[in-house]
C-alpha cells in the first residue's frame, strides 16, 4: 500500500510535493543567505550540520517507512488527515519564519554571537527561546501527517529531537557565555519549544 499522498487521485502528490518544495526552496535560501559571516565568532561545534543531517535521516525513514511499513498506516480519516498536514506544514514554515524576522540580523543558520547582541523578547520569544526551531517542528509533524504512517512520524520525530537537543545545548551555553546574566534571567522566565511546558 503507498502512503496517502501517492495512492489518491494526484492532486494529492501534486500539493504534497508543491509545499515539500517550498519548504525546501526557504530553507536553502535562508541557510544559504543567513550563515555567520565571521567565522571567529561562530561558536557552531557541527551543530548546524547535525541538524541537516539528522533531518534528511528522519525524511528517508519517513518516506521509507511509509512505504515499507503499511501496516502503521494511520487509518483515522485519511483525507481530512492529509489536508491537516499539510495545513501544519505552511503553518510551521510561516511561523520559523516570522520567528526569524523577529530576530532579525542576529539570526543565523549557525550559532554564532553578534556584535552588540542583546536578549530579544518580543513576538514569540517572550514565551520561548527557540520558536525558528517550534517551527520547524510543526513543518515536519505535517509532514509526517500527511504521509500517514505512525513509525514514520515517530522516527523523524527521534531523529529532529536529537538534532535539537545537541544544537539548542550549545547556542544556549554560547548565549548565558556571551549575554550573561540578562540571558540566564531570561531562560528562567521561558521554556525551549512549547510555551509553559518544555
Amino acid at each position: 500500500m503507498r502512503p496517502w499522498p501517492f495512492s489518491g487521485a494526484p492532486a494529492y502528490a501534486i500539493v504534497f510535493w508543491s509545499t515539500y518544495a517550498l519548504w525546501i526552496a526557504l530553507e536553502t535560501i535562508a541557510s544559504r543567505t543567513r550563515r555567520s559571516g565571521d567565522r571567529a565568532k561562530a561558536r557552531d561545534r557541527g551543530s548546524f550540520r547535525f541538524v541537516v543531517l539528522l533531518t534528511w535521516i528522519g525524511l528517508g525513514l519517513d518516506f521509507s517507512l511509509s512505504f515499507l511499513l503499511p501496516q502503521a498506516t494511520i487509518l483515522w480519516q485519511r483525507t481530512a488527515l492529509f489536508f491537516i498536514g499539510i495545513g501544519l506544514m505552511l503553518a510551521g514554515m510561516a511561523f520559523r519564519f516570522y520567528a526569524m524576522s523577529v530576530l532579525g540580523r542576529f539570526f543565523t543558520y549557525d550559532v554564532a554571537v553578534h556584535a552588540g547582541q542583546t536578549v530579544i523578547e518580543v513576538g514569540p520569544y517572550r514565551l520561548i527561546r527557540h520558536p525558528s526551531y517550534t517551527g520547524t517542528l510543526i513543518a515536519l509533524v505535517g509532514i509526517g501527517l500527511a504521509l500517514g504512517n505512525w513509525a514514520g512520524l515517530l522516527a523523524l520525530l527521534a531523529c529532529i529531537a536529537a538534532a535539537y537537543a545537541y544544537r539548542i545545548s550549545i547556542e544556549e551555553a554560547v548565549l548565558v557565555a556571551a549575554l550573561g546574566e540578562p540571558y540566564t534571567q531570561y531562560m528562567r522566565r521561558t521554556t525551549r519549544l512549547v510555551p509553559f511546558l518544555f
